[in-house]
């Protein structure tokens, strides 16, 4: 841990749990620890990359921001997996349904993540590399909103660095690969846990659809969005 304090993370040795739930946007890491957390510290705050750790069912639980993209999750995952010794992380985002059966509201499980990135690069492997969630998290994730009754799809999904993408035909094409959703994260935290020996789960809530216009209002995704929060509260 002679790393840490890291230009991204000012939290001190042993301030951040072994599982952190990893949102995206930071404030819905405050979100989650207003709200679900209790005797909250709140261990960073560089580049406003909100970071908070507390008790859940009296069990230590941390809470960070991601940010958007690869690049941000992928520097955020490794330190706090190499540097912050860190054993899972969950990340709990939104996502595009690409997939006819994918409906608004549906919490999807990403078992494994495609993406049209070239993260794996510079592991320098010899062939396609397929970055997959831990099964032990996956299960328990599955087993925890059967008992909650909230439905789950799990399967493959998207990581794409192009949010505004040239290539018109390029979200029919994963859809035909039976591709559920899209989002921008996965991928790079699937490949920086395997490559450090940990643990990682995506969770994410459908708030659009690509190809129907659907879309969630700003209450429905606040109030929709407490599913996946819960499901991971209760594995982590």
């Amino acid at each position: 841990m002679h790393n840490i304090p890291t230009p991204h993370n000012e939290a001190k040795a042993g301030e951040i749990a072994k599982t952190v739930l990893m949102p995206g946007d930071p404030l819905r890491a405050k979100f989650i620890a207003d709200n679900y957390l209790e005797d909250v510290v709140c261990f960073n705050k560089v580049r406003n990359m909100f970071g908070y750790t507390g008790t859940y069912q009296g069990k230590k639980v941390s809470v960070m921001g991601g940010g958007m993209g690869m690049p941000s999750i992928g520097i955020y995952s490794y330190e706090l997996y190499h540097f912050y010794d860190v054993d899972n992380i969950i990340r709990i985002g939104s996502a595009g349904g690409i997939a006819e059966n994918i409906q608004l509201r549906d919490i999807v499980i990403g078992m494994g993540a495609s993406t049209n990135s070239s993260f794996a690069n510079q592991y320098r492997l010899p062939g396609t590399y397929a970055p997959i969630a831990d099964f032990e998290l996956l299960r328990k994730a599955v087993e925890a909103a059967d008992k909650m009754n909230i439905k789950t799809v799990v399967g493959n999904i998207l990581s794409s660095d192009t949010f505004y993408d040239d290539n018109e035909e390029a979200m029919k094409l994963w859809s035909k690969m039976n591709v559920l959703a899209v989002e921008m994260e996965a991928a790079a935290l699937y490949m920086n846990a395997a490559r450090a020996g940990k643990k990682a789960l995506c969770i994410l809530t459908i708030s659009d659809h690509v190809f129907t216009g659907a879309s969630l209002s700003a209450e429905d995704r606040q109030n929709t969005f407490r599913d996946m929060m819960e499901i991971a509260l209760e594995i982590a």
